[in-house]
């Protein structure tokens, strides 16, 4: 089954996630170096087969686009150049690093744990793609 990968992308940092096999669920996969990207992705397509990705796309609470809106359509860009075949769609990525934190608390991750950044891109990635899975399948959120 092909997959699909959740981006939030950063300038420093990306957060990825990849949807199980039956495209259901979103699960927190790595964060690398934004500057190794390219190379991580191309690596994991050897091993499996991607049909879209899902990126994050910063907007402000009026619906405006935010400062770094210039750097994510240079990502997206280059993305849908890497991969002609693969559709890339955008989801509204406001309060996702929030929302990541406040699960781990929920979770009872320990503070130390929670100011990986690391983590909470991958996890904001996560819930990028889970957002998108249930906008797909018609899941209303409560």
């Amino acid at each position: 089954m092909r997959r699909i990968i959740g981006i939030d992308f950063g300038t420093k940092r990306t957060g990825i996630a990849v949807t199980d096999p039956l495209g259901l669920f979103a699960s927190p996969m790595e964060t690398v170096r934004t500057a190794d990207f390219d190379s991580f992705i191309d690596e994991y397509l050897k091993k499996e087969q991607v049909e879209a990705f899902v990126v994050g796309y910063p907007v402000r609470l009026n619906n405006e686009r935010s400062e770094t809106v210039k750097y994510v359509d240079l990502f997206i860009k280059r993305l849908k150049k890497r991969f002609p075949g693969c559709p890339v769609h955008l989801i509204d990525e406001r309060f996702t690093s929030r929302i990541a934190v406040q699960s781990m608390v929920d979770g009872g991750l320990k503070k130390k744990k929670r100011q990986n950044k690391a983590l909470v891109d991958k996890i904001s990635a996560s819930l990028i793609l889970q957002s998108f899975l249930d906008h797909k399948s018609g899941i209303k959120k409560l």
